[in-house]
């Protein structure tokens, strides 16, 4: 008996691997989207203990720009929705690609299964 697998077999592999690659991917982005989140829930609760009238200076691009702590507040107010959009966006990605790492997991079984025999 050849030590070689047959092409289907090496296919599910590659198959397999990629799901797993896509999932670690989607890991890495769900963490980095969770930290600037909690940064920005924190910016927002330093920003409700300031007075109205503060001065405050917020990041746009490579400059600082002042702001009312109004504006300030419905902008990281905003971010956060999109972030908690794209949080459960990569959320229900993760189960699609549990789902699909399984069912290639289970194709692969069998086809070893069969090999075997």
């Amino acid at each position: 008996m050849s030590n070689e697998l047959p092409p289907q077999i090496q296919n599910q592999l590659a198959q397999l691997q990629q799901v797993q690659q896509q999932a670690q991917a989607l890991a890495a982005q769900k963490g980095q989207m969770d930290s600037i989140k909690k940064e920005s829930e924190m910016a927002l609760e330093e920003l409700g203990q300031l007075s109205d009238d503060a001065v405050i200076y917020r990041a746009v691009g490579e400059l600082q720009i002042q702001s009312s702590k109004e504006e300030t507040i419905a902008k990281l107010t905003e971010k956060n929705e999109t972030l908690s959009l794209r949080l459960q966006s990569i959320s229900k990605q993760e189960e699609r690609i549990a789902k699909r790492f399984t069912q290639l997991q289970e194709q692969l079984e069998q086809s070893m299964g069969t090999q075997a025999q």
